[in-house]
C-alpha cells in the first residue's frame, strides 16, 4: 500500500497538543454558527496519509428531527453539540479516523473549545437516528464539542481520578531502541515527536502502544489479546491514529521530512504486541 503525504496542520501544534485535555462540563448552549461553520469549513481541509476517507457529521441537540435524545449516560454536562465519525471497514480505517479526527480535535482545542473522545459511554441509538448512516459503515466514536465551563460535575471529577486522565506511561514503557530488550529513556532527536505521541489520548488512558526505533525508522505497535474482539481491537486501533496525528504533525511542523511505510519486522516481538505501521525520516540524525 502507498501512503500519502500531507501537509502540516495550520496551528501550533505543539502548544494543541500541550493544552488539549478531556472536557465534559460545557456552557448549556450551542456553538455559535461562526465557530461551527469554521470548525466544519476547517475539518473539509484535513487529510491523513492512509488514503481512506473519514466522515465527520455534526449533530446539535437543537436541530435533531423529532427532539431525538443524545445520550451519554451521564459522562457529559450541558453539551449540545457533538461531532461524529463514520468511515468504511477497510486496512488502516480506524487508524486513520483517529488520525483526521484528532486533527479535528486539536484545532478545536487551537479555538477554545472543548472536546472529548467517546467511544462506549454514549448511547449508539440514539446517535444513529440522528445521523446517516450506510449499511457498511463503521462507526466509532463521536466527541461532544462546546464552551468549556471552570464548574465540574462531581461525575467528571471522578473520572479523571478514575482514568488518571493527567497521567502518562513512562518513557521507558513505551519507547525501545533496535529491539522489545532495550527500552529508550531519552532522544534528543526526536524527543519532542515521541514526546508529542506519548501525550496522546486513549480509551481508558490505556495507552495500548510500544514503539521501537531504529536508525531513522519508528516502528508502531499496539498490544491487545486477539481474544478481545473486532470492536475493542478497533478501538485501540483509533488510538493509536491518535498517537500517529501527534507523532507526525510534530515532525511536520519541525521540519522532518519522512514517510510512512509497511516494513517486515525481523527481531522478536512479545506476544499480545501487533505491528501496525513505521514512520521512516528521510535522514537519520
Amino acid at each position: 500500500m502507498e501512503f500519502q503525504n500531507i501537509n502540516a496542520l495550520p496551528i501550533d501544534i505543539k502548544e494543541a497538543i500541550r493544552t488539549r485535555k478531556s472536557v465534559r462540563s460545557y456552557e448549556a448552549k450551542s456553538l455559535s454558527e461562526a465557530d461551527k461553520q469554521d470548525l466544519m469549513d476547517f475539518y473539509a481541509t484535513t487529510q491523513n496519509p492512509f488514503g481512506v476517507k473519514v466522515n465527520v457529521q455534526y449533530i446539535s441537540k437543537e436541530n435533531s428531527a423529532d427532539n431525538i435524545q443524545l445520550g451519554t449516560y451521564g459522562t457529559i454536562k450541558g453539551a449540545k453539540d457533538f461531532l461524529a465519525i463514520t468511515v468504511k471497514d477497510e486496512p488502516y480505517a480506524m487508524v486513520a479516523s483517529g488520525y483526521q479526527f484528532e486533527e479535528l480535535v486539536l484545532y478545536a482545542t487551537s479555538k477554545g473549545l472543548g472536546t472529548v473522545w467517546l467511544a462506549a459511554t454514549f448511547s449508539r441509538k440514539d446517535f444513529e437516528k440522528a445521523m446517516h448512516i450506510e449499511k457498511d459503515d463503521l462507526f466509532p466514536c463521536i466527541s461532544p464539542v462546546g464552551y468549556p465551563t471552570d464548574k465540574k460535575s462531581i461525575l467528571e471529577r471522578i473520572t479523571r481520578v478514575s482514568l488518571g486522565s493527567t497521567q502518562r506511561k513512562a518513557w521507558e514503557k513505551i519507547f525501545f531502541e533496535k529491539d522489545f530488550n532495550h527500552p529508550m529513556t531519552q532522544d534528543l532527536t526526536y524527543q519532542e515527536e515521541l514526546e508529542s505521541f506519548r501525550l496522546a489520548p486513549s480509551s481508558t488512558n490505556g495507552q495500548p502502544w510500544a514503539v521501537v526505533k531504529d536508525g531513522n525508522t519508528f516502528h508502531f505497535f499496539n498490544d491487545y489479546k486477539n481474544s478481545l474482539g473486532e470492536d475493542v481491537i478497533k478501538i485501540k486501533n483509533l488510538d493509536l491514529g491518535i498517537g500517529l496525528c501527534h507523532f507526525h504533525q510534530t515532525a511536520l511542523a519541525n521540519h522532518k521530512s519522512g514517510k510512512f511505510v509497511s516494513e517486515n519486522i525481523n527481531f522478536e516481538v512479545p506476544e499480545n504486541m501487533h505491528y501496525i505501521i513505521s514512520y521512516q525520516f528521510e535522514t537519520s540524525c
